[in-house]
């Protein structure tokens, strides 16, 4: 006869793991602690499973993946959840992991958890890669307003033109200070730039080519058939989305990545807000930016056109009709009193249930788990 199945939830931290254990037929919790340390970890779980089955699951949070690994790689069965799901009572102002672990180890054995698609290595390392792209972008962005504003509280202002172009480049190499402490300020400043930028232009040739390998070749060569993306977009989204196939509707994916309205509905009272913004916040900001090229008249251009040679005529197809149909709802939207984001944002949402349709009806996608 095979016992029943204790459930464990665990709160983990830097230095220690507070675990949360319901067993069979008990309502209470009990809670135990020990470091962070695989030897404590294993020797935990290995005397627990001596009693029976068990399951496990931890929120998501800064220690990413890694337990989740250690426990499956015992034979625990373990889930990952979404720490922006987790109910939470409103007068609740106390917050210890000790607390936390018993909260959640209630709500995982009802069911009221939700849990997150986990990534294999492989995938969470282009992942990273990518993310690493972003920050570079944002400093490259700070380091940028720090050169111009320091040019500028002293006299130096660029009106020739753009910035960033060979010939503003040309004015900012030209700049000389006849103070040398000034003189090195704008020398740091300058160099920094050009640093940043060197590391960008690396990290996107790097990026590139894991694009051109498999299993990423063919799903990336289809969304760059829609526009607005190109391979640093197209590789984004897939990574951070992973795999369509496992949302059976595009309202579903469309909600994972928080671009659906906020709602506070009571009786008749119907109250629709902005978008949720939950989810993956990387792909999110992919999506809305390329949406922002659907205000133009639908179109096939010299790069659009060399993107989309060789591909799928069912892809190609998706993705012309994803233009005449995008570009009249953001007409539409305007036209009707709209400001520009809030319609950008709604071609957005249902730009993703063009991607979708893509990517599943065509020739269904997965990445390899």
């Amino acid at each position: 006869m095979q016992k029943g199945i204790t459930h464990m939830a665990l709160d983990d931290s830097k230095n220690s793991i507070v675990a949360g254990i319901l067993r069979p037929k008990t309502t209470e919790p009990k809670l135990r602690q020990f470091p962070n340390e695989a030897k404590h970890l294993r020797r935990f779980f290995t005397r627990l499973q001596g009693e029976g089955p068990v399951t496990s699951c931890y929120e998501a949070g800064p220690s990413g993946y890694d337990l989740y690994r250690q426990l499956t790689a015992l034979g625990v069965p373990c889930q990952v959840m979404a720490p922006a799901l987790t109910p939470r009572k409103p007068g609740e102002r106390i917050k210890t992991n000790r607390r936390d672990a018993a909260k959640l180890v209630r709500l995982f054995r009802a069911g009221e958890l939700t849990p997150i698609r986990v990534p294999d290595e492989a995938q969470e390392a282009v992942r990273d890669l990518l993310r690493c792209r972003e920050d570079v972008q944002e400093d490259l962005l700070r380091w940028r307003h720090r050169l111009l504003k320091f040019l500028a509280r002293h006299g130096r202002v660029y009106r020739e033109g753009r910035n960033w172009t060979g010939r503003h480049w040309a004015w900012l190499r030209g700049q000389r200070f006849a103070d040398p402490v000034l003189a090195r300020t704008c020398q740091e400043y300058r160099f920094t730039v050009e640093q940043l930028l060197a590391r960008r232009a690396e990290l996107e040739r790097e990026i590139a080519a894991i694009a051109e390998q498999e299993p990423y070749r063919t799903p990336v060569g289809w969304l760059r058939c829609f526009r607005g993306f190109d391979t640093l977009g197209a590789l984004t989204v897939l990574i951070e989305i992973g795999d369509f196939p496992r949302f059976g509707h595009p309202r579903a994916l469309m909600a994972y990545l928080g671009l659906v309205p906020s709602e506070y509905s009571t009786g008749e009272d119907a109250r629709r807000g902005s978008i949720t913004k939950a989810g993956n916040c990387h792909a999110r900001r992919v999506l809305v930016e390329a949406a922002w090229h659907y205000r133009h008249p639908p179109r096939l251009g010299r790069a659009l056109t060399r993107r989309t040679q060789g591909q799928p005529q069912a892809v190609r197809a998706q993705a012309w009709k994803a233009q005449q149909r995008l570009h009249r709802r953001y007409r539409h939207l305007v036209g009707h009193g709209k400001r520009p984001p809030v319609a950008v944002v709604a071609v957005a949402r249902e730009l993703v249930g063009f991607l979708w349709a893509a990517l599943t009806r065509a020739e269904p996608v997965a990445l390899a788990a």
